[in-house]
């Protein structure tokens, strides 16, 4: 407990100043966290860092993390999967099919979590401390609500602690939490909408949560790296974020 608190202390003492700045040391620190991000599933899925798949896979996640316009991203994704699909033909199958789609989905998995991130920055700090309080609440939440009262197994085969109850009271703990953060710092359009996207943001962050833990379980590690002591990999940290982040962005752009 200690090591993870002395993490986490000095992580956020770095992560917090970069992200209330923003700018190009913002859009740095996100290349890195993405570029650790695809390292962890490349890693896991056994694969050379210096194959042509894996260059091609890391080019492809940076290109594509660049704010763009006019949707060049997917055309930098689609030049991606033709030259993997290249070369399963070039290594006579060695490289399957199967692994073209891990690697496009690892990159997609990454890139438009960590892609989001710089939006959501871009649109203000206010939506990015949102998710990040958002997510603290939900987890905290769950894991004292689940500890207190969980009885019932939330999916056993997958994540073995996580219960019902605590899910539950992830959900009620984001919404008491952000609707201090409203009151406190106003930046909501409508009080009862910000409380229906607690609601989805809290679900899709568990939800995160657990598909990070089917990965690892699948891979068979415990942990997606050990870059952070006592708390894993960047993807042990950063699961949930990459589901929330991708639908606040969403409702940013329709509200």
């Amino acid at each position: 407990m200690k090591q993870r608190i002395v993490t986490a202390v000095i992580a956020a003492s770095v992560f917090l100043p970069i992200v209330i700045y923003g700018r190009w040391p913002f859009l740095v620190l996100t290349y890195i966290l993405a570029t650790v991000g695809l390292f962890e599933l490349i890693r896991m899925k056994r694969i050379s860092l210096f194959s042509f798949p894996s260059i091609v896979s890391f080019l492809a996640l940076w290109l594509f993390l660049y704010p763009y316009e006019h949707m060049i991203n997917i055309w930098i994704l689609v030049v991606g999967l033709f030259l993997l699909l290249i070369y399963t033909v070039i290594s006579k199958n060695a490289f399957t099919f199967d692994d073209v789609a891990f690697m496009i989905v690892a990159v997609l998995y990454v890139g438009v979590g960590f892609y989001s991130f710089v939006q959501v920055r871009e649109a203000g700090l206010s939506y990015i401390f949102y998710a990040l309080f958002l997510i603290w609440a939900t987890d905290s939440g769950a894991y004292f609500v689940g500890r207190a009262f969980g009885k019932r197994k939330l999916w056993e085969h997958i994540s073995p602690n996580k219960t019902v109850e605590g899910a539950i009271g992830g959900v009620l703990c984001a919404l008491v939490v952000v609707s201090v953060y409203e009151w406190l710092s106003p930046f909501a359009p409508s009080f009862l909408m910000l409380l229906i996207a607690t609601v989805i943001l809290s679900v899709f962050g568990q939800l995160g949560d657990l598909v990070e833990s089917a990965f690892k379980r699948h891979y068979g590690v415990k942990d997606s790296g050990a870059i952070l002591p006592g708390h894993g990999g960047i993807l042990d940290r950063f699961d949930s974020l990459l589901f929330v982040l991708p639908i606040l962005h969403l409702f940013y752009l329709i509200a």
